[in-house]
């Protein structure tokens, strides 16, 4: 009969707990606060080497993905989906050749100027909207023919920005699982309601990560001890998905943006200075 005792993993108690907070926080986010799940990333770094640490948490984050998905699995933004989508798997496929030949430290470095950058922007880009409301819609001024070449262009202009948003939290997913934040700013962006951002990135992230999976096996990320030890935290990301869902329902569309905003600084300045 095997020794049991000789399949955990061995890491130091210490370790351990990290992990297993790391795990409850995944599940809380997946279900209540996607930008949380940055942290869970920075405290499976500190509990274990930086790259094997992106697969363990990667295959804790499908799982979180499942709960997500049965919780909000009729609230998504299809349409914000099919936009994000394809530059999001040319994103993953940017950041394998990236992971391969960049250390942690640069990596890390990437991706918090990336979060920084893109909070400056959406803020700026929220608040130039709120003047623009409170000055009234410049459409109903102009002539039809103005008015409709106007409406034309927000089309085109989201389809850019999720374009460009779907690089983003491909690459960065694939590197340090951090794309979190980025999503979260995009779907703030949006002015999605809590419920359709939650569903929409639930989807999103249950298609991208399944996606990554095939790139992670390949660069030999993931062994019998990742394993093993996401198997042994699975019951925690299940307590912790349950805790974000009977939390998300509570909370106010403007406290959920702000916390959005909030933590995805903290992630950025955790990634630059950590």
């Amino acid at each position: 009969m095997p020794d049991l005792a000789a399949l955990v993993p061995s890491l130091s108690p210490a370790s351990w707990a990290l992990v297993i907070a790391a795990a409850l926080i995944v599940g809380f986010a997946k279900t209540a606060l996607p930008g949380a799940g940055t942290i869970a990333v920075g405290l499976f770094a500190l509990a274990m080497p930086a790259k094997e640490s992106t697969a363990a948490l990667l295959l804790l984050l499908i799982v979180g993905d499942m709960m997500a998905l049965w919780v909000y699995r009729r609230e998504p933004d299809w349409r914000t989906l099919v936009r994000l989508l394809p530059s999001a798997m040319i994103g993953v496929v940017i950041g394998v050749f990236y992971f391969a030949r960049v250390d942690g430290d640069g990596v890390r470095l990437t991706i918090g100027v990336i979060l920084l950058v893109l909070v400056i922007v959406t803020v700026g880009r929220r608040q130039l909207a709120q003047r623009r409301d409170a000055s009234g819609a410049a459409e109903d001024r102009l002539p039809p023919t103005r008015a409709a070449a106007a409406g034309s262009r927000p089309g085109a202009a989201a389809t850019a920005q999720g374009i460009g948003y779907g690089l983003l939290g491909g690459f960065t997913t694939m590197v340090a699982n951090a794309a979190g934040p980025v999503m979260s700013l995009y779907f703030y962006a949006m002015r999605m309601p809590v419920l359709t951002f939650l569903g929409t990135s639930a989807w999103y992230f249950a298609i991208v990560n399944l996606f990554k999976v095939p790139f992670s096996a390949g660069l030999g990320l993931i062994t019998r001890d990742t394993l093993v030890m996401d198997a042994m935290l699975i019951p925690a990301v299940f307590l912790g998905a349950y805790a974000g869902a009977k939390v998300a329902r509570r909370i106010p569309q403007k406290v959920f943006e702000n916390l959005v905003l909030v933590l995805t600084v903290a992630a950025a300045i955790g990634l630059l200075v950590v």
